[in-house]
């Protein structure tokens, strides 16, 4: 019976470890998950609040919060897809090329729910800054962080799932950000790159805003100024 229970000894500590080494997988999944929930509650506080002092911290926190666990974290220049502007350049921008002529021939197409939005000049360089920091903000944090987590393929789905979700309740702009988010994170999966994403992004952002009816559109708002909206 004693060499039987010395026996037994090693396959409960070999058990032991295991399930110890399972424990310490899932804190860790969870630790990494954080930053992500962190960031990505604050965004959606901003959008669903009104504009004053809630609306102002929350947007300021997630700002903060974002560059802190980025230079906390310590991924290079490459991994956040800042290290080689050209990398997969010219097929970025080939493929925004043709989903703007999509874009503009869905417009042509519903011209009947009312004309688009005007589009001045200032308000274009303005989004078009915009875009490109939220590039940064879906590919070289959220997409970054969750490919850690989850793989880089299923990556690509939670990081567009999470850019769709920010666009709610628009039923237009949460679909096209779905496919737009999807096809910008597979890009950034293989060529790891902002640079040409942020000038897609804004040329598809200004194209949809010129191009579909700002009837369904609503001054391309999102969360609560989506319902705020008076034409």
């Amino acid at each position: 019976m004693a060499s039987e229970s010395k026996s037994l000894i090693p396959e409960i500590a070999s058990d032991g470890g295991l399930v110890s080494a399972q424990v310490e997988g899932r804190v860790r999944k969870l630790a990494g998950l954080f930053p992500v929930g962190l960031v990505f509650a604050l965004i959606m506080v901003a959008v669903w609040t009104p504009q004053g002092r809630l609306n102002t911290i929350s947007s300021l926190l997630a700002a903060l919060f974002i560059v802190w666990f980025t230079l906390r974290d310590g991924h290079s220049l490459q991994e956040l897809g800042m290290a080689r502007p050209a990398s997969g350049a010219v097929v970025m921008l080939v493929a925004g090329a043709l989903m703007i002529g999509m874009i503009i021939a869905a417009g042509a197409v519903m011209h009947s729910f009312g004309p688009p939005q005007p589009v001045p000049w200032r308000r274009a360089w303005q989004y078009a800054i915009w875009a490109l920091q939220q590039e940064f903000i879906l590919q070289s944090f959220f997409y970054v962080r969750l490919e850690s987590l989850l793989g880089s393929r299923r990556a690509v789905w939670g990081a567009a799932l999470l850019f769709s979700a920010a666009h709610l309740p628009s039923p237009v702009l949460t679909l096209l950000s779905f496919i737009g988010g999807w096809l910008f994170c597979a890009m950034f999966r293989r060529y790891r790159n902002i640079f040409p994403l942020g000038l897609v992004h804004a040329t598809l952002g200004l194209t949809i805003a010129a191009s579909l009816p700002d009837s369904l559109l609503h001054h391309m708002r999102v969360g609560l100024g989506y319902f705020l909206y008076r034409s």
